[in-house]
């Protein structure tokens, strides 16, 4: 699958979850490997923005470098 259409549905899926709607998640995509970067409310919100980026098709892992604001 291509790389773009990955972030394309891992952008969607975060905007979809409603305890992430405000987070400020930046979203690229290099072979199947997602990198997660940016700003969340806490580190249950991170862990919820990778969970979701695991469940999209075509995603093979999940790097993240988000923050805590």
């Amino acid at each position: 699958m291509d790389d773009t259409v990955i972030t394309g549905k891992v952008k969607t899926a975060i905007l979809n979850e409603p305890t992430l709607k405000v987070a400020e998640i930046n979203v690229e995509t290099f072979k199947g490997v997602v990198q997660l970067s940016g700003f969340v409310s806490s580190p249950a919100a991170a862990t919820k923005a990778v969970e979701v980026t695991r469940a999209v098709g075509g995603v093979k892992s999940v790097k993240n470098d988000m923050r805590i604001k």
